[in-house]
């Protein structure tokens, strides 16, 4: 006779309760936070919801059933039309002479400047801090006439302007673009790298690291998150402007896309169906930009955001 000296199995315990963070999901006040969520964002999305959807119908049906009625017929007639009556392809081209130099200096210059105000602990920093950003508060329509006299005195050869000035040419867009979203960058950059380990740096000064090594080899990459965040912002920007275009800008071939929605009203009668369509057409690229960064773009908005 055998005795079972193994000892006996415990007993199964119970399953532990559900952590906080689930029965917090389940709380009707956190429903009430999403429902506002997705109602805000709904209005916000509206317009270009309606315009979508008013693209895609005739001007007659939306004329006699209005334009929240149920449709009739739906296509996308409207933007081959819209897309070849303005010369959208034209006028894409120019904004992107514009928009992309003007992104990549703005945050190359920028990132440099910010670099000189938060790691090299310069005298007198944060005045300059200070100064960038007061410039952003200065309003744009003040100083439209002292630089409108100041492009036509400044002299360029032919091959950069056609005007023989900084007037009518793509320069003086993108410099007045630089100077106004510079002040901005350099403040939410500058921030950012503080945040940055100073440690990283004082690892690279004793490894023999100089400054331009600090700067474009360790605090840039680090930095990544930061400058999609600022680079998705300043194409919407420089893209959707069409104020210093229209000032600076005097020959129609070199305005922005912007513009090129003027091309699709008549004289006397506006179709404005057409007219949604092309809005719809010119708020593409800007959309795909933002698809494309997404991910770097919500990383910069977060970071910082779970610090002590």
């Amino acid at each position: 006779m055998t005795v079972d000296t193994a000892p006996a199995r415990p007993a199964a315990q119970p399953a532990p309760p559900p952590p906080a963070a689930v029965r917090r999901g389940l709380r009707p006040g956190r429903l009430g936070v999403h429902a506002f969520l997705m109602a805000v964002s709904l209005a916000f999305l509206a317009p270009l919801l309606l315009a979508v959807y008013a693209s895609l119908r005739p001007y007659d049906e939306t004329s006699q059933y209005g334009y929240f009625s149920l449709p009739r017929h739906l296509s996308f007639d409207y933007y081959r039309q819209a897309f070849a009556d303005s010369g959208m392809t034209k006028y894409f081209v120019n904004t992107m002479i514009i928009a992309v130099p003007g992104v990549l200096v703005t945050l190359f210059l920028a990132s440099f400047v910010a670099f000189a105000l938060a790691r090299l602990k310069m005298r007198g920093g944060i005045v300059l801090l200070m100064l960038f950003t007061a410039g952003n508060l200065l309003p744009q329509q003040v100083i439209v006439t002292p630089l409108y006299v100041v492009f036509n005195r400044i002299p360029l050869p032919y091959w950069m302007s056609d005007s023989m000035t900084m007037y009518d040419s793509y320069w003086a867009v993108v410099v007045v673009q630089i100077g106004f979203q510079l002040g901005f960058c350099v403040f939410v950059l500058a921030n950012f790298m503080r945040t940055l380990p100073q440690e990283i740096l004082e690892a690279a000064v004793v490894d023999g690291a100089g400054v331009w090594t600090q700067y474009w080899r360790i605090t840039l990459p680090l930095c990544r998150p930061a400058l999609a965040a600022l680079g998705t912002l300043q194409f919407t920007w420089m893209y959707n402007d069409f104020l210093w275009a229209l000032v600076f800008v005097s020959d129609g071939d070199k305005l922005p896309i912007t513009s090129a929605l003027n091309n699709l009203r008549g004289q006397f009668f506006t179709d404005y169906n057409l007219l949604a369509a092309g809005s719809v057409i010119v708020a593409l690229p800007t959309i795909v930009v933002f698809l494309l960064l997404q991910r770097h773009f919500i990383a910069g908005l977060t970071l910082g955001s779970s610090k002590g």
